[in-house]
């Protein structure tokens, strides 16, 4: 049987989009968060999302309407029990998602409930030993902004069943309509394991004066045809992210290029974090 019941823990940019896919692929989605004001943010993303949508003429006010109906908001874990699919998409912290998975391995009902991490970096065997079915515990790395990015990396762990992975790709690919790519269980999967260290690269080259922010990015877009600069890309990622990402790399493999350089340790505790807090690398209150 298809996946048809979707959980998602955490409304964040991360959370609502990947319920908003979910539904809009016509699923039941159930969105857990910790109080009802965080939900209500959640759910206004979704809205403000599916707006844009409508404007666009992509969809019409009653497809806007249908996939609000799909989605419901709670703040208490026991309301995922009956989820064929859970996907964890809370902030970047080990702890934090420990706690979590163990949580949630308590509520769920069916022995088949497939338990993804939306983690950028963290090891999945580390999330799945905290449950007490490892053998469902999988990787689901979805990017920002999910309606829009087609790319989804899925991590199975050594311990993961081919039957876990293989209804898990089949309902990114086959009902969300997302390209996946495979990844083995290490720290920064494919994408940021290429794209962290370039972006730790723009940030010690910032730091040390080589070039301004502006030129370093300018060289990458204009020189390179990239859509983005990194300095940019890292402010609209969150530089508290980017930092999350890399301690993560570096826990793992001890290699100097992911160590996260001063300017950013710095930064992130100045609470400079990028777009989502108004300046980063770039000042965007103006």
């Amino acid at each position: 049987m298809g996946i048809e019941r979707v959980g998602v823990v955490g409304a964040g940019l991360m959370g609502s989009g990947i319920a908003e896919v979910c539904a809009r692929a016509g699923v039941d989605v159930v969105v857990c968060e910790t109080d009802a004001k965080t939900a209500a943010a959640g759910r206004l993303r979704i809205e403000d999302s599916l707006a844009r949508a409508v404007r666009s003429h992509k969809m019409d006010a009653d497809g806007r309407d249908d996939v609000l109906a799909r989605i419901a908001f709670t703040t208490d874990l026991g309301d995922l029990g009956n989820r064929q699919l859970v996907v964890e998409a809370i902030i970047e912290s080990l702890d934090e998602k420990l706690d979590l998975f163990a949580n949630v391995d308590k509520i769920l009902e069916d022995d088949d409930t497939i338990f993804a991490s939306n983690t950028s970096s963290i090891p999945i065997m580390k999330l799945a030993m905290a449950t007490s079915r490892p053998e469902n515990v999988l990787g689901l790395h979805f990017f920002n902004p999910v309606p829009v990015m087609r790319l989804v990396e899925l991590i199975p762990s050594l311990v993961t069943s081919d039957d876990a992975a293989t209804r898990a790709e089949e309902f990114i690919a086959g009902r969300l309509d997302k390209r996946v790519i495979r990844s083995h269980d290490r720290a920064g999967f494919i994408v940021n394991f290429l794209f962290v260290p370039y972006v730790l690269s723009a940030i010690r080259m910032l730091e040390s004066e080589f070039a301004s922010a502006e030129d370093i990015d300018a060289g990458m877009v204009e020189g390179c045809s990239h859509p983005m600069g990194p300095l940019a890309l890292a402010d609209l990622i969150g530089l508290d992210t980017i930092k999350a990402v890399a301690d993560s790399m570096y826990e793992e493999f001890k290699e100097p290029l992911y160590a996260a350089p001063p300017l950013l340790r710095r930064m992130v505790e100045a609470g400079l974090l990028g777009r989502k807090r108004g300046h980063g690398f770039f000042d965007y209150v103006k």
